[in-house]
């Protein structure tokens, strides 16, 4: 997704959870790379994420389990940029937490409320605030909530992140008809990126087996090639992004492009 700024042309904002590592790392380069505004919101910050010419960027370091606080900052930080000549307003839900991997029986209460918080809570409580604060601005704004194929298949000891997933594709589906009806409503989309190549299926593939039936089948998609880096998955969700058809369909897959 490219867009060519320059000083005479008004910036894309682009707010990015989980953007210290993984897709979300690749995705924020990408952006500052397309000359975006980027606010990545995440618990830590990346010394190798750096604006490139033209670009912006802001590392917030936030826990989004305390997705309450984190959407009041960023409906105060939004209401503050009224003025701002943003040519579009991007929110994009990335983060999300695989708890410890085990059946539901056995599962830390913590670390389940953790994931649902980080996962489901945290995306609806930011889109809320993003949407709220920015209904006023007159430019093109967009929600792109990234999904699992786990959120539409069950799987064995996936119980918070397989729910967290479902979740939010629900959700995404009762936003686009809210926004469907507004004159100026947002374009929502819950996007399954495909397989990734990241510590999240590092500690799928490293399961224990007696505890998670699919260990085998994570790690035979790395050993037969078939994951995605994350640079690839990043450059495949922002193309998705800038489809001029984006939020036709509230719920997606990459792999159906």
């Amino acid at each position: 997704m490219r867009h060519d700024c320059s000083p005479d042309l008004p910036p894309h904002l682009t707010i990015l959870t989980g953007g210290s590592r993984g897709m979300g790392l690749a995705l924020a380069r990408q952006l500052l790379d397309a000359g975006h505004h980027v606010i990545s919101i995440a618990r830590q910050t990346n010394a190798g994420l750096q604006a490139s010419a033209g670009s912006a960027l802001e590392q917030w370091t936030l826990d989004l389990s305390d997705g309450a606080a984190a959407a009041q900052q960023l409906r105060q930080w939004l209401q503050a940029q009224r003025a701002a000549p943003w040519a579009s307003a991007t929110l994009i839900n990335n983060a999300g937490v695989i708890p410890a991997i085990a059946p539901l029986s056995a599962s830390d209460p913590l670390e389940l409320a953790r994931a649902l918080r980080v996962g489901l809570e945290a995306p609806m409580l930011l889109s809320a605030a993003f949407l709220g604060a920015t209904e006023g601005w007159g430019v093109p704004r967009k929600v792109l909530n990234i999904s699992s194929g786990l959120g539409r298949r069950a799987m064995a000891s996936q119980s918070a992140y397989c729910a967290a997933k479902a979740g939010m594709d629900h959700f995404t589906r009762c936003l686009a008809l809210d926004e469907a009806g507004k004159p100026h409503g947002a374009r929502v989309c819950s996007l399954a990126p495909g397989v990734i190549d990241t510590d999240m299926q590092v500690q799928l593939r490293s399961a224990e087996p007696a505890h998670f039936p699919d260990a085998g089948n994570f790690a035979q998609l790395k050993a037969g090639g078939l994951l995605t880096s994350p640079d690839e998955a990043a450059r495949r969700v922002l193309a998705w992004l800038a489809r001029p058809d984006f939020g036709q369909q509230p719920v997606a897959d990459v792999r159906d492009a």
